[in-house]
C-alpha cells in the first residue's frame, strides 16, 4: 500500500482519478477489456467527476460491477447507490460494455448473492474504485469485519455508527429510515482486485484514516486496515483526513 497526500480535496480526487483512468487505460491496451468496481457516498463525488472528465477512458471497452447497496430500499429513493451511479456516472460515460448494479430490493437477497456470485466466477478485477467509512469500513462491511469469507457478495449487518453517518451525510432524515442490512462485496473479493484506489478525503473521516492507517495493526475491528496488505493499493488523502497520522510519508506503506 501507498498513502498519497495532497493539499486538499480537489486535488487528492483529481490525483486519484488521473491513477485510476491510466491503469484502466493500460487494461484496455493491454487485453482490449478492463473490469472495475466502483464506490459510491459523498467522499466518491469529485473522484468520478474528474474520471469522467479528465480520464480520457474508453468506457464502451469496460465492464463494471457495484461494490454496495442497501437491502430493502427501492431504486427511487435518493440514497439509493443505483440511483446514484446511473444519475453521476453511467449517464454521463460513453456506453459501458457490460453494468452489473446489485439489486438491493430483490425479493430474495441471497438470491441476488448467488446471482452476482455466477457473474463473478473466475473473474479478476482490474480495479476497485474504494473509500473508507467513518467507522473503518470498507464497502459495507462494518467492524468488526469478516476478512476470511470467500462468497464475493455477501448480506451484512450496519451498525449505528455506520447508519448515523448516512443520515449525517444527508442521504436520510432519521436513523430510524437507514436500512439494517445491505449487500457488500465481500472484503476478500475486494482484496482480488489487481489495483485499488482509495479516494479518503475530508476531516471528517481524519480519526477512521488514524485507526486504519497510523499503525502497522491489521484488524477487523479497523476492517480498512487490511488495505495494507495490498501492494498495489493507493490511498489518496487530503490534510484534513491526514491530519491525525504523525511522521508518515507516502513512501512508508
Amino acid at each position: 500500500m501507498k498513502i498519497n497526500i495532497y493539499n486538499d480535496k480537489k486535488e487528492t480526487s483529481k490525483e486519484a482519478a488521473l491513477q485510476a483512468a491510466s491503469i484502466l487505460n493500460k487494461a484496455i491496451s493491454q487485453k482490449g477489456t478492463a473490469t472495475f468496481v466502483i464506490a459510491t457516498g459523498v467522499s466518491q463525488l469529485d473522484f468520478i467527476e474528474h474520471l469522467i472528465t479528465e480520464g480520457n477512458v474508453d468506457w464502451s471497452k469496460t465492464r463494471m460491477f457495484h461494490l454496495d447497496e442497501y437491502i430493502g430500499l427501492p431504486e427511487t429513493h435518493p440514497a439509493s447507490f443505483r440511483k446514484y451511479l446511473k444519475e453521476k456516472f453511467i449517464s454521463k460515460v460513453d456506453r459501458i460494455k457490460e453494468i452489473n448494479l446489485i439489486n438491493g430490493d430483490a425479493a430474495d437477497p441471497q438470491k441476488e448473492c448467488d446471482r452476482l456470485k455466477q457473474i463473478l466466477k473466475n473473474e479478476i478485477m482490474d480495479i476497485a474504485f474504494v473509500g473508507i467509512g467513518e467507522n473503518g469500513h470498507l464497502a459495507f462491511n462494518d467492524p468488526p469485519a469478516n476478512f476470511e469469507i470467500e462468497d464475493p457478495y455477501i448480506i451484512v449487518n450496519l451498525d449505528d455508527k455506520c447508519r448515523k453517518q448516512q443520515v449525517g451525510e444527508g442521504w436520510f432524515n432519521s436513523l430510524e429510515e437507514v436500512p439494517q442490512q445491505a449487500i457488500s462485496m465481500s472484503i476478500k473479493q475486494i482484496m482480488k482486485s489487481k489495483n485499488i484506489i482509495c479516494t479518503i478525503p475530508g476531516e471528517r473521516k481524519a480519526q477512521a484514516v488514524k485507526d486504519c492507517f497510523g499503525t502497522d495493526k491489521i484488524s477487523p475491528p479497523y476492517p480498512s486496515s487490511i488495505l495494507k496488505k495490498h501492494k498495489n493499493c493507493f490511498v489518496f488523502l487530503d490534510f484534513d483526513s491526514a491530519k491525525y497520522l504523525s511522521k508518515i510519508s507516502s513512501d512508508k506503506i
